[in-house]
């Protein structure tokens, strides 16, 4: 390592930090804010309290720059859409009527007014809300939101520096407002966004900001010479502003390729630059630009989006080297730490010896500080740090929780032959028909119910010991008939028994599966106020007993009707819970897939004739460079064979998506060699129906006609006009009706509306179709 001369300057800072607060205040003010139970001052109060407790916390841990700009109250992606006044027409009057209700109608949509569609926020499972531009746009600055944060924070007497979505990543998120021509490419509106954002930066540094941070993911993705001569253009411009703070352009998620030099030779002050993972061939690739002499380096090498310890001495080893290649060194982790759960010290359940693997953001913060520390002091200043971390990796390395032979001899025993059904698509359809009988345009959901209070309340007085196990599975066996009752009287034609039973699509199985481990306060945001526990996945992965079986069996008991077995595929457990980094994700989606390959042979043994596998993550879990995608899909489809392709002829497979960019992997969709896919269709106005078509998908198709993701009711005609509009791609013996997905964080009183006026739309259209119409 160089001397402690050369490693003065490193300090510690982070891109973001997670907003919701330690018991989710931030999540029931917002809520409590919709049902009319909390004011707008309240929860401006609430949310000023978080950030302070936030930057706070940074500063005692020893960050030198906290970051400021990065909370919100439901998205940062739409935070910068009001702040380049991107407001759609629909919502413009909303917004200047109260500037509150307006965000949140864009957010979520009213009874009379559509949201703005949401999608992955690039390979991850935060959900953010695209952008809807067009030809006509005119951008104007709104720095409100971004000088009020950075004063708070200057007013603590706090270095901050505040953190935007960079207008390139900006455009590239974007998409064609309704109406406007696909065609349109948001890009050629750069010239038109760049003094919008000049005249933020401008605010900014008047009110205090020596640094900005922008953020451009986009550009780790293959980009086309066309759009990296955008970037070229964009920080060109920005970087050659008069009256400007300091620019950090950061990025994350993956390699910079190609828009590294781009951006080594812009005119900005400093670079961001994510070392871990696949995007560890940064480190090469700067040197061989030449690296950043004068400039400022955040160099990422605490891993921001998973939940292990990191390793000291291999992340010094990166530092060290990068000395040699910029004016100056800070440390950060990768990405903002809004990936992952606050303070795993809270976890006081899981087993001492394992949690000394954890870190969660409070301990990537420490971790983040502990290497500014040794890259400015030397090793000696952290002596006692380096030898713990040594301990704790080694401790993990030799744990039988991470090497069950059993596992790994039946993982050794997979051919291809296991993922294989019996008979092609082609002449297991006509013996699926016959034993379902199902009418044209059969109507489903996609498997979860509302979670009611008394669900919620069920499970709490379980864990409690209010309850015993027998009254839990009593008050669990009265949810279930009531969502059979109600399916049966509205007409739905494949059923569910509504999930009642579980905690989360993900949590449900990992807490019956070995070498999983469940959190109890490791929330992290989805979108919006909707927080999930992801699981940690730590060792080898098989299943004791039956998961499912008894309750979808005691549902089927219930009626005539088939009723679907639902489960959650290998991609998405691994996709949803922090998976383990010390073997290969195929290696172990293998261990995953084996498991509920015993599941779905359980469940056709109880006779269950439809069960649905979920994979929603497959699209997400994309890789972002489009060389390291064949490899993935090829383990990812496999995988989802190996679990479901051991049933019988007559059962029928289904599989769900939502939320993403399915043109993406339509060739991956139907190498899953599912019966039927449901995916997420209303926000996009069936566009994936048409790209199923074009692709030439064979198999039957469900695109969602009712946007789960917003409480307002989807009238009958509404319904059958997005059906009308399938039709037109996918013929009519090929469809299926249903919601855009679960149903888990609706309402009663909007589902069972929406579901009726969805079963009224099937049968109406499906007299349509009869006669010709």
């Amino acid at each position: 390592m160089t001397s402690k001369s050369a490693a003065a300057a490193a300090r510690a800072t982070v891109y973001g930090y997670p907003r919701q607060g330690p018991d989710r205040e931030l999540k029931k003010a917002v809520e409590g804010y919709w049902k009319g139970r909390v004011s707008a001052d309240a929860l401006h109060d609430t949310a000023r309290d978080l950030r302070r407790a936030n930057w706070r916390r940074l500063a005692d841990a020893g960050v030198d720059e906290v970051p400021t700009g990065d909370f919100s109250y439901y998205d940062h992606v739409l935070d910068t859409s009001v702040m380049v006044g991107a407001i759609p027409d629909r919502h413009r009057t909303a917004v200047e009527t109260d500037t509150l209700d307006g965000y949140f109608a864009m957010a979520r949509g009213t009874q009379s007014v559509a949201p703005l569609e949401m999608t992955k926020w690039f390979d991850t499972n935060y959900h953010y809300l695209v952008p809807e531009l067009g030809p006509d746009t005119v951008f104007t600055a709104d720095s409100g939101k971004q000088v009020s944060e950075l004063t708070e924070a200057l007013a603590l007497g706090l270095t901050a520096r505040p953190v935007l979505v960079g207008p390139v990543t900006y455009l590239l998120l974007a998409k064609p407002a309704p109406g406007v021509d696909d065609g349109f490419e948001p890009l050629t509106l750069l010239e038109r966004l760049l003094p919008v954002y000049a005249e933020v930066l401008a605010d900014l540094r008047a009110a205090g900001a020596r640094w900005v941070q922008l953020d451009e993911p986009g550009l780790v993705q293959d980009r086309t010479p066309a759009e990296l001569d955008a970037a070229a253009r964009a920080y060109r411009a920005l970087g050659s502003l008069a009256d400007r703070p300091k620019l950090l352009v950061a990025s994350y998620f993956d390699r910079l390729g190609e828009a590294l030099p781009v951006l080594a030779k812009a005119p900005v002050d400093g670079l961001g630059l994510d070392f871990t993972g696949p995007a560890a061939a940064n480190l090469d690739a700067l040197a061989a630009v030449g690296g950043l002499p004068g400039k400022r380096l955040v160099a990422g090498v605490v891993d921001g989006r998973n939940i292990w310890i990191n390793d000291y001495e291999k992340s010094l080893a990166t530092l060290g080297t990068l000395l040699g290649l910029a004016g100056r060194v800070d440390v950060a982790p990768s990405c903002s730490l809004l990936h992952v759960p606050l303070d795993a010290t809270a976890e006081r359940d899981i087993d001492p010896q394992i949690a000394r693997w954890l870190a969660f953001a409070h301990q990537k913060t420490a971790e983040t500080v502990t290497l500014a520390r040794g890259l400015t002091s030397g090793t000696g200043a952290i002596a006692a740090e380096l030898a713990a971390n040594r301990a704790d990796l080694a401790s993990r390395a030799g744990s039988a929780l991470t090497h069950d032979p059993a596992v790994r001899a039946r993982t050794s025993t997979v051919t291809e032959v296991h993922g294989r059904r019996s008979q092609p698509y082609g002449e297991r359809a006509p013996a699926q028909r016959a034993r379902l009988r199902l009418p044209l345009l059969p109507t489903t959901t996609i498997g979860s119910f509302p979670q009611t209070t008394e669900v919620r309340t069920a499970r709490a007085d379980l864990r409690a010991g209010r309850v015993d196990i027998a009254g839990y599975e009593e008050r669990i066996k009265a949810e279930i008939r009531e969502v059979v009752a109600f399916q049966e009287k509205a007409g739905i034609d494949v059923l569910v028994h509504g999930e009642a039973e579980r905690n989360d699509m993900v949590q449900y199985f990992a807490e019956q599966l070995t070498g999983y481990l469940a959190t109890q306060h490791g929330w992290v945001q989805s979108y919006g106020t909707r927080y999930v526990r992801p699981p940690v996945l730590a060792g080898d992965i098989s299943r004791p007993q039956p998961m499912t079986v008894r309750w979808t069996a005691y549902a089927q008991s219930l009626t005539d009707r088939p009723v679907k077995g639902m489960l959650t595929g290998p991609v998405t457990m691994l996709a949803w819970s922090f998976v383990r980094d010390d073997q290969p994700l195929a290696e172990t989606a293998r261990q995953v897939a084996l498991a509920l390959r015993d599941e779905v042979e359980d469940l056709e043994v109880a006779g269950t004739p439809v069960i649905q596998v979920d994979e929603p993550a497959l699209r997400e879990t994309l890789p972002l460079r489009a060389a390291d995608r064949a490899g993935y899909l090829d383990w990812a489809t496999e995988t989802f064979r190996l679990t479901t392709a051991g049933v019988r002829p007559d059962t029928q497979i289904h599989t769900h998506m939502c939320y993403a960019e399915f043109g993406d992997i339509l060739q991956a969709i139907d190498d899953l060699d599912a019966d039927v896919i449901s995916l997420e269709a209303a926000r996009s106005h069936m566009r994936v129906a048409d790209e199923l078509a074009a692709a030439g998908y064979p198999r039957e198709v469900g695109p969602g006609v009712y946007d789960i993701h917003s409480p307002r009711v989807p009238g009958a005609e509404e319904a059958a006009a997005l059906l009308r509009k399938g039709l037109a791609a996918i013929a009519p013996e090929r469809l299926w009706v249903n919601p855009d997905c679960g149903l888990k964080t609706r309402g009663w009183a909007e589902t069972r509306q929406s579901l009726e006026n969805l079963v009224e739309a099937a049968r109406t259209v499906r007299t349509q179709v009869r006669q010709g119409g």
